[in-house]
């Protein structure tokens, strides 16, 4: 799987498109314990997320792979799909197009 898109909501929610078509959320809150996971707890660490394609990944040393995501994607709640209506387009981190697949 590869991430086409990935948009940071409020309440450590990732809104996740993948090249393939599937769209979900993520629940980031779980991970927040951890010690790599900490810094996000600061709103504008956990907006400052970076899409690798494969990975997402954060300055502060966490990342998640396409993997981990995939397997934990939550289906599009009506409350987060009329969010992602309303949010700003310069939230939204696109994967860059000249990463070769493996």
């Amino acid at each position: 799987m590869r991430i086409a898109e990935v948009v940071p909501l409020d309440d450590h929610i990732l809104y996740v498109e993948t090249e393939e078509g599937t769209k979900g959320v993520f629940d980031l809150k779980p991970y927040l314990g951890g010690e790599v996971f900490t810094p996000l707890q600061d709103r504008a660490e956990f907006f400052a997320v970076h899409n690798g394609g494969y990975f997402l990944e954060w300055a502060c040393g966490a990342d998640l792979s396409a993997d981990t995501i995939a397997a934990h994607l939550k289906t599009l709640p009506p409350d987060i799909a009329q969010q992602l209506n309303k949010a700003d387009p310069k939230t939204a981190h696109r994967a860059p197009r000249n990463v070769p697949s493996p």
